[in-house]
């Protein structure tokens, strides 16, 4: 007679290996670093002051907007900027949407500033392949309330002359510092972010990013000028920030 064989306990469940761990979507840990709190010396200050004079003899297209906003076909290749204080710009937004501006004291920071301007992403776009830009930003002084530029609430946008809505001020979100951790390692260029909120009716993620020039007129007024890496031109891209 056939002896009877124990049960077989049932086999464990396979465990995932590390690698199809690691294939799990993640969204990249934010490390970025919080800006210096150094000021900028009076020496410097008193440097970037001695440009004003050129900058307001320039001239302007649309009266209703009060920055100076050069011709596509002025001489601007002539015109260099010495002395200025560089700072790290990025222009980002989905094509189909609304674009925002990052400035940080270089690309491993926090922003300092973030603007999210009324400007669709993919007209910004159209207006830097076509030439220069000159995006002024508009606010009015309160006497009574002494805030520093950087950190007014809300702007008149002015785009090349024509109005085009409101800049507002913000404090960056979780896809904002995701997107800057992504762009961590990244000085200069321009191009598409992979991005896990993608609705196709907003259309790719796309940046640019480079350093600016940053010349402070006055408490009330200060300019991010884009420099291309080519010496024998000027900025492409230029934002003024003026109180009047």
């Amino acid at each position: 007679m056939a002896t009877p064989r124990a049960p077989q306990s049932p086999l464990p469940s396979p465990s995932p290996t590390s690698q199809e761990q690691e294939s799990s979507p993640s969204r990249p840990k934010v490390a970025l670093q919080q800006p210096s709190p150094k000021k900028p010396s009076l020496k410097s200050t008193k440097l970037f002051r001695q440009f004003r004079a050129v900058f307001r003899s320039f001239p302007i297209i649309s009266p209703a907007c009060k920055i100076p906003v050069l011709l596509h076909n002025s001489r601007l290749s002539d015109v260099h900027i010495h002395g200025g204080k560089s700072v790290t710009g990025t222009l980002f937004g989905h094509r189909k949407g609304r674009v925002s501006l990052v400035i940080q004291q270089s690309s491993k920071c926090l922003p300092i500033l973030l603007l999210e301007l009324a400007i669709p992403t993919g007209k910004l776009l159209q207006e830097l392949g076509l030439g220069i830009v000159r995006i002024a930003l508009e606010c009015e002084k309160r006497p009574e309330e002494k805030i520093k530029l950087r950190d007014e609430p809300l702007w008149n946008l002015y785009c090349n002359g024509r109005k085009m809505g409101y800049a507002v001020k913000r404090e960056a979100n979780e896809e904002d510092l995701t997107v800057m951790q992504m762009l961590h390692a990244v000085s200069m260029g321009a191009g598409v972010l992979p991005s896990e909120t993608v609705d196709p009716a907003d259309g790719e993620l796309t940046y640019m990013r480079t350093h600016f020039q940053r010349v402070i007129g006055s408490k009330d007024s200060e300019t991010y000028y884009m420099m291309n890496p080519d010496s024998n031109t000027g900025p492409e891209l230029s934002i003024f920030f003026v109180r009047i």
